[in-house]
């Protein structure tokens, strides 16, 4: 099972409202060791966001502003980049990557808890369960089943078209992963054998 957001985020939220002073933000995250705050709604339609220690840092203390006289909503990011619940932990590391962002909430119609690099760090089964590799694994055992059963069926039967079929699915989900083109799939690589099973593959639907 693929350990996803809920099963490693933080529950336990520190919000801080728009309204709030920037200087309110930095008390608030240096008392609990917090690297971000995210911002309350005002309303039930709103978006949340969020307010991290490098918009503070960047944006007033880099410029000599008075935290005390500004707001948390000239600085905060609105609406920020929330994660559904039940995304895997390989997938939320990615969209970290694909984003640079270092956390995030945890949102289904309400504020469930929030999730950082952090806690995929400290929570995640990466270092024990590469999901890469197990998909891998899963890839190559279903090679040795298609070839097996196009072996046994012959390579133009419904059956062995149906057999690359998964072992096409596994490679898409492996590439979507690594997030990476697939040089050659291995039903190509099979139909340089056996040419006919592209064919029969192509008209068979």
């Amino acid at each position: 099972m693929m350990l996803k957001a809920k099963d490693i985020m933080t529950t336990d939220v520190v919000t801080i409202r728009g309204s709030d002073t920037v200087a309110e933000a930095v008390k608030k995250m240096n008392s609990q060791g917090l690297r971000a705050l995210i911002v309350q709604r005002r309303h039930d339609q709103d978006a949340y966001g969020i307010v991290t220690e490098t918009d503070i840092i960047y944006k007033v203390a880099a410029f000599g502003k008075d935290p005390k006289q500004m707001r948390v909503y000239e600085i905060m990011t609105k609406p920020c980049i929330v994660v559904n619940p039940d995304l895997g932990v390989e997938y939320v590391a990615r969209l970290f990557a694909q984003t640079h962002i270092h956390l995030a909430p945890v949102i289904q119609d309400t504020l469930l808890g929030v999730i950082s690099i952090s806690d995929i760090l400290k929570k995640g089964d990466f270092v024990e369960k590469p999901k890469a590799l197990l998909l891998e694994d899963r890839i190559q055992e279903a090679i040795v089943e298609a070839r097996a059963t196009c072996a046994e069926n012959g390579p133009t039967s419904k059956e062995c078209a149906a057999a690359w079929d998964i072992v096409e699915e596994l490679q898409a989900e492996a590439a979507h992963q690594k997030a990476e083109r697939i040089e050659k799939t291995a039903f190509e690589v099979y139909c340089e054998e056996n040419p006919d099973a592209f064919e029969a593959r192509v008209y068979d639907n």
